[in-house]
């Protein structure tokens, strides 16, 4: 039992868009390809415009002429290239990547198209200046990397985090809400992992941080990008004792419990977050790794 797999690749890790990296740091493609290019608009929430269920492309001409240096190159769709660019000001009907099975009806591409647009402009609204001298720094490489007026080069940086279904081996799972959370809102633990420390520990520590509970049997499962702002996600998936008390140290979360896996699957049937219910457990969307975690544990037989 405690050897199951994700049964489904997590939605934010299917994406087919094409990053065209071969073209990031060519500046006479770029231009060339501007003229048909098309733009994703995308306010500091995290919101794009949006038109039947679908994400609305600008042309990038709109924006500027020639490729602008607030636009950050995304990749291309056949012969087009893709740009997205903050902008605050955009009006009509918006929702972000988090609607992704409400409000947008998107595929694989345009979930990745997104996603990346998400975590690259995220990362210029904080990169202003280098971390080496302290100088303003420019967009260079197509928006893929910063440029100090010194000369030295930035990436774009990730936060890796851990996010562990805990188990017992058998029928019952261990699931937590945060204090910020409705009530009846539970998902999988989860934290950052800190310099100098391997994946496997930083799952030993944060669930003995939150939960108080020791785990054994620690294994990967799969990984899922989390641009908000800049996360990945690692999923792992580890067994410990039900009777083991549970004792909350670092104040992040405000209950947990063990739940049944009859219990899981009824919650499963009954939707994601923000649907009304009264239930006594609610799950995660579909756009999180969470779900696709607690979705392949409870499939098990």
């Amino acid at each position: 039992m405690s050897g199951f797999q994700l049964n489904a690749v997590p939605v934010l890790s299917r994406t087919t868009l094409d990053r065209a990296e071969h073209l990031r740091s060519d500046e006479q493609a770029l231009k060339e390809g501007w003229g048909q290019a098309k733009l994703v608009r995308m306010n500091k929430r995290g919101q794009v415009r949006i038109e039947n269920g679908t994400v609305v492309l600008d042309l990038a001409t709109t924006l500027a002429a020639e490729p602008s240096p607030a636009a950050v190159f995304l990749g291309v769709d056949g012969d087009i290239h893709l740009w997205a660019v903050r902008d605050n000001d955009i009006e009509g009907e918006l929702a972000d990547l988090r609607a992704v099975g409400a409000t947008l009806e998107l595929d694989d591409f345009g979930t990745g198209l997104l996603s990346t647009a998400i975590a690259l402009l995220n990362w210029h609204d904080k990169a202003g200046f280098s971390a080496a001298d302290g100088t303003p720094t420019a967009l260079s490489s197509g928006g893929w990397s910063r440029t100090s007026e010194s000369g030295h080069e930035e990436f774009p940086r990730i936060d890796p985090a851990v996010i562990c279904l805990i188990h017992d081996g058998g029928d019952r799972v261990l699931l937590a809400r945060q204090h910020t959370w409705p009530e009846g809102l539970f998902s999988l633990l989860a934290g950052f992992v800190e310099a100098g420390e391997s994946l496997e520990r930083c799952v030993e520590r944060e669930i003995r941080e939150e939960v108080g509970v020791d785990v054994r049997e620690i294994r990967y499962l799969g990984s899922q990008p989390w641009p908000f702002p800049r996360s990945l996600m690692l999923g792992f998936a580890a067994v410990a004792d039900p009777e083991q008390p549970l004792t909350f140290h670092d104040g992040e979360i405000a209950e947990a419990h063990w739940f049944s896996r009859t219990e899981v699957r009824a919650a499963l049937a009954a939707g994601a977050w923000g649907v009304k219910s009264d239930a006594r457990l609610l799950l995660p969307g579909s756009i999180s790794i969470a779900r696709t975690i607690v979705e392949s544990w409870a499939a098990t037989e």
